[in-house]
């Protein structure tokens, strides 16, 4: 198998896009039901998207993501997404992951990225967020990381929130496992702070991120949220902790806020609060 340079930005190739969107579309939208709303807020130019991390290596709702924003907007609002190194090198995704523009998550591939004008999707949670536990399923975990803030502050891009209740659902996270990464050195070894208890299908009982897993049925419900400009850019704003602090709590604010009225929204419906 051909490996991939996942640090180049030219690996995606536009056919392969247009390909899974065609091939994946149909069964995602049967079986996930996605509600969708705000794909009209998606302007042109460079953004970043700021996700809520869902489902491990799974990560059902950004496809359905994607394609809803293929299909308003065409290829310039996918995004490239900014992945985990070890993810991105696994070998049944590496693969797929490269053509459909996933890069090594790094501020110097988004600069790049953000000069020819695309869309970076990143998710600041990371394993916190995607691990979170069944309980902590509405909650959206970015712990201490601002490296999202920074990153567009410095190259003074907007960014637009995509917040998205139920795709945690469709495996049951125990335990988000810290004290288990922690004992075992995973924070340095794998640069992972969380290696959750796991209840999947087929897998069973797991502990450790398993592979990627068949998904409970749960329905998606995802808004994607008008675009944040800050008051300043540039390197200085960067720089400036407190002001770092100050845009991440917009930005973690308006999404939580989201997500809760989506869960909310999502369990009436249901007539369950799974």
């Amino acid at each position: 198998m051909a490996l991939h340079d996942i640090d180049c930005i030219d690996n995606r190739d536009e056919a392969t896009v247009a390909r899974a969107i065609e091939a994946l579309e149909r069964p995602l939208f049967r079986y996930f039901r996605p509600v969708i709303r705000g794909i009209d807020r998606i302007g042109s130019g460079p953004a970043l998207y700021v996700g809520n991390h869902n489902a491990g290596f799974l990560t059902p709702d950004t496809f359905t993501f994607a394609i809803a924003a293929y299909r308003a907007h065409g290829i310039d609002a996918v995004p490239h997404g900014l992945g985990h190194e070890i993810a991105i090198r696994l070998p049944p995704l590496h693969g797929p992951l490269a053509r459909l523009g996933a890069v090594r998550a790094s501020h110097d591939n988004a600069r790049r990225l953000f000069a020819r004008g695309h869309k970076v999707l990143v998710y600041p949670g990371s394993d916190l967020d995607s691990f979170r536990s069944f309980r902590d399923r509405n909650r959206v975990i970015f712990g201490k990381r601002r490296g999202y803030v920074r990153l567009a502050l410095r190259e003074g891009v907007p960014i637009i929130p995509v917040v998205t209740a139920g795709a945690q659902s469709t495996w049951l996270v125990l335990s988000d496992g810290r004290w288990i990464a922690k004992a075992l050195g995973l924070d340095r070894i794998l640069r992972t702070k969380a290696w959750p208890v796991v209840i999947s299908i087929p897998w069973g009982l797991t502990i450790g991120p398993p592979p990627p897993h068949f998904p409970f049925p749960s329905q998606l419900f995802q808004e994607v949220l008008e675009p944040i400009r800050f008051e300043r850019s540039g390197p200085d704003a960067a720089a400036d902790a407190d002001y770092v602090e100050q845009c991440h709590i917009q930005v973690h604010g308006v999404m939580q806020s989201t997500l809760t009225r989506l869960a909310a929204e999502r369990a009436k419906g249901l007539g369950w609060t799974w």
